[in-house]
């Protein structure tokens, strides 16, 4: 089964930035759609962003422009670049994988997520 391993959040000022991480471990022959999620307290959980098997990346709206996904396939590592960071930014951050073909083998659960904090 899919693990993962999220880090890097942290307690930042209005403006700042944070690198977020995810290591990923499972099935080498999973070929994932990625994605970045996050869930504020008292709210929905909801999309952040997203990369997939083909390497289409897409973002919500309100982050597009501020934050940037990538991977590092070496790494067995995605990662979220947070920029210009609003207090409406804070939320418990989670990373996923999925592979609709094989969702048994390669979905991930969601894992212990990582806090982001965003003071005005």
């Amino acid at each position: 089964r899919v693990r993962l391993v999220e880090s890097g959040g942290g307690s930042v000022q209005a403006g700042g930035s944070l690198r977020l991480s995810c290591v990923i471990s499972g099935p080498t022959t999973c070929n994932y759609d990625m994605t970045w999620h996050r869930q504020a307290p008292g709210k929905e959980l909801e999309f952040v962003a997203a990369i997939d098997r083909d390497g289409n990346i897409g973002y919500r709206a309100s982050v597009k422009g501020r934050f940037t996904i990538s991977q590092d396939n070496a790494k067995n590592t995605l990662y979220l670049q947070m920029d210009s960071l609003k207090p409406e930014d804070t939320a418990m951050y989670y990373c996923r994988t999925t592979n609709p073909d094989r969702p048994t083998l390669c979905n991930s659960n969601w894992d212990q997520g990582t806090q982001v904090t965003v003071s005005s």
